[in-house]
């Protein structure tokens, strides 16, 4: 099973502030490659810095121990889930995607795919795989996730703030996580959300 982690945050004050860091989370992804813990602390950093005094939710965020000690010292979570899926479900699901590179359009061909396999819908241009969207590619990146992953649900399993679910359908989890999120953080008024 690979842990994936929704980390949940109610109110807080971060003051951290960068520039052109986005150019350099890019610059690796195109590659293929993950982005290193301080550049994708630095492009979190400044995005929670846009967001101040309201509550936010974090997907895939920290995913290793240097990230999650980065996030302690401008917060303290409320929440984090974890989503325990099987690895060959996984793996599938993130090999199955295609993309229209001039328009950076996403298909994946189990649950969105386009109307003529392999064409994007609305230019009619050729569909790529990106390298890193292979099956191999995948498969060596849930590993190295894995392993970079563990000791941060470890850290949260001992603060009593991690809470986990297993399955492979989105409908069928969504309900209890849906229950715990609401039971846990009060919701957003109407005035509050504007």
């Amino acid at each position: 099973m690979l842990q994936s982690s929704l980390t949940l945050h109610w109110g807080s004050r971060v003051t951290v502030g960068y520039q052109d860091i986005g150019i350099m989370a890019k610059q690796h992804l195109e590659k293929g490659l993950l982005v290193p813990d301080h550049v994708i602390t630095r492009v979190m950093m400044t995005e929670l810095e846009k967001m101040q005094t309201q509550p936010w939710l974090l997907d895939g965020f920290p995913r290793t121990l240097g990230q999650a000690e980065a996030l302690d010292r401008i917060c303290e979570l409320d929440l984090v889930i974890s989503l325990n899926i099987p690895f060959e479900s996984l793996k599938d699901r993130l090999s199955a995607r295609w993309i229209h590179p001039a328009s950076g359009r996403v298909y994946n061909m189990e649950f969105n795919p386009p109307q003529t396999q392999g064409i994007d819908d609305i230019t009619g241009e050729p569909l790529i795989q990106r390298e890193d969207d292979k099956p191999e590619a995948v498969a060596a990146r849930l590993r190295k996730y894995k392993d970079a992953a563990k000791p941060v649900m470890e850290l949260y399993k001992n603060r009593g703030i991690l809470h986990s679910f297993s399955g492979t359908e989105t409908n069928k989890i969504w309900p209890y996580v849906y229950t715990l999120v609401s039971n846990k953080i009060p919701p957003i008024q109407a005035e509050e959300a504007n």
